[in-house]
């Protein structure tokens, strides 16, 4: 029977710090495991001593069956070779053989390289390779809508994100691998995607364990949660045997547990030691008291040397200030905009204090949108410059789309999307500044890193941070640069849910305009006015938040 355990795991980093200490976890066939806990706490790295491609330095990592595994990011130049990459290991040396064998014979046709072809080719039925061809045509027709055949050689550049991870999934949960590694397979994914995805977990015999920050999916989908906890010493995991629904008042029965613990070692160690000063002024003056003495020393050397029942665990400490600032009425007016390869004219205005999330499937222009306001609009003034230092691309458009007067926008980029930032330490970017903020002593940057959990990051290039930290300092920068209307593009997708609870309590105080594109479900519960971009290039305005396409978009399918 397939299964996965990982028995008192430890893992250090290569400077030497300890990631990881003890952790443990148990999957079973059919089982869902979610494994969460903070940006950075080790669980991508969790992830590969499972793989094999790291080795722990304490515990054992057992597996019974075989294993399918999605990175994080995605990779592979074509089609083919994204759905070889997810494959198992016989069929991607069969296809690497057959590869290098139809080079050879096409460089130099003859009766060597011809047989040498035909014998890979062999190989690659023998492997198998003729049935996972007839798997990703189903795959490539359900996700892209386009046969095997004629898919296989599309550059994968040329498929969104979401394409990306939808082809990949098809394949792992149609594939044969018995158990899954699934590392935040619902980022990129929309609304419909998402509902897919927690549909097909809910299905399948495979056991998953997978890494997700989506508070819906979660709740849906999780039979089991293992928390990655945070400590000075490597962080350690608590399973809990239940759903999301209940995981909040299990956490918060487990501190209660933990600190009651606690508080009567602490009352035992305080009783031992007064038995101890006790004995040990009678016996200055009563001989008859030493071996008295003597045990009760004994006694609380064994009991300091067993040690304190395990230590609370360190929980994250954010403190985002959004604070915005006083805008003109009107912070948006868009007449006869319209997008062009992307959607029909438009018309929408937006008032200060604003909160709209802009809802659509991928590629619905939605983004576009948001870079434009990010740019400062279809005619900026100068007080509109964006708050951040990079260069924004033109969206080429029609109509207008202006922002009010001493609108200020500050742009979350989707997708890692900071240029401008990689190749420099956080600490150097807050220290340096730029045109649009000032910069700051190194020790007020500093303090204001550990503000959000990133202190132990000050040091560490941009481009080398986890997705989730990479997504909470361009937060930092938007509190930093005084932008009075948020533009912010799915900036829940990499967050964990602590960072998420803090960005969704900044937002409510931030007195300024927010407009957000976003996936998240739970996220969007916070907004006011929804805004709809449908595959059919309508956008709408909606009162509630809708997730499924237009009517007349479907009907044009």
């Amino acid at each position: 029977m397939a299964h996965l355990d990982v028995a008192a795991v430890g893992y250090s980093l290569p400077d030497g710090r300890p990631l990881l200490r003890d952790a443990t976890l148990h999957l079973g066939p059919g089982e869902r495991v979610a494994l969460i806990g903070a940006n950075g706490a080790g669980k991508s790295t969790l992830l590969k001593l499972v793989t094999g491609e790291l080795t722990p330095d304490t515990g054992t990592v057992g597996r019974e069956g075989r294993l399918g595994v999605m990175r994080q990011f995605v990779t592979g130049t074509t089609v083919r070779e994204l759905l070889l990459s997810v494959a198992p290991p016989a069929i991607r040396r069969a296809a690497e053989r057959l590869a290098h064998a139809e080079t050879r014979m096409t460089e130099r046709a003859t009766t060597e390289t011809q047989l040498a072809f035909a014998s890979a080719l062999t190989d690659w039925g023998d492997a198998g390779g003729h049935d996972y061809e007839v798997l990703w045509d189903v795959c490539t027709t359900a996700a892209l809508g386009l046969s095997f055949e004629v898919a296989r050689d599309r550059p994968v550049s040329t498929l969104s994100g979401g394409e990306q991870k939808r082809l990949v999934l098809e394949a792992l949960l149609s594939g044969s691998d018995e158990l899954l590694l699934l590392d935040e397979p619902d980022n990129s994914l929309d609304v419909p995607g998402k509902r897919w995805l927690e549909d097909r977990l809910s299905e399948t015999g495979k056991g998953v364990l997978f890494v997700s920050h989506d508070r819906e999916l979660l709740a849906r989908t999780a039979t089991g949660i293992v928390t990655l906890e945070l400590g000075a010493a490597g962080n350690t995991t608590w399973t809990h045997a239940g759903g999301f629904a209940d995981y909040h008042e299990a956490r918060t029965q487990r501190f209660e547990r933990l600190d009651e613990l606690r508080r009567r070692w602490d009352e035992e160690r305080e009783k031992l030691r007064s038995l101890v000063r006790m004995y040990k002024q009678k016996a200055s003056y009563n001989s008859d008291m030493a071996s008295r003495y003597r045990a009760a020393r004994t006694r609380l050397e064994r009991f300091e040397q067993a040690g304190p029942p395990q230590q609370q665990p360190r929980e994250q400490q954010l403190a985002m200030r959004l604070r915005g600032g006083r805008t003109g009425k009107r912070a948006l007016v868009c007449e006869h905009l319209e997008l062009i390869g992307l959607t029909n004219p438009f018309g929408l205005e937006i008032r200060y204090g604003d909160r709209v999330a802009v809802l659509g499937a991928n590629g619905s222009g939605k983004s576009h949108f948001l870079r434009l306001l990010a740019a400062g609009g279809t005619d900026p003034e100068p007080e509109h410059a964006p708050v951040s230092g990079m260069t924004i691309d033109p969206v080429p458009h029609r109509g207008s789309a202006l922002l009010g007067a001493r609108v200020r926008p500050g742009w979350f980029a989707q997708n890692r999307g900071r240029p401008d930032l990689v190749g420099r330490t956080l600490l150097d970017i807050l220290h340096r500044g730029d045109e649009h903020r000032a910069g700051m002593p190194r020790e007020e940057a500093s303090a204001t890193l550990a503000r959000y959990e990133l202190a132990r990051a000050a040091e560490q290039h941009f481009d080398a941070l986890s997705g989730g930290q990479q997504a909470r300092f361009q937060i930092l920068l938007l509190e930093l640069g005084g932008a009075t209307m948020l533009v912010l593009d799915e900036p829940t997708d990499n967050l964990d849910l602590v960072s998420a609870d803090a960005l969704q309590r900044a937002l409510e105080s931030f007195a300024g305009t927010v407009i957000a594109v976003t996936h998240d479900r739970w996220f969007a519960r916070d907004f006011d006015r929804f805004l709809v971009f449908g595959a059919d290039g309508t956008v709408e305005e909606s009162s509630t938040a809708t997730w499924d396409e237009p009517k007349a978009a479907r009907k044009g399918n």
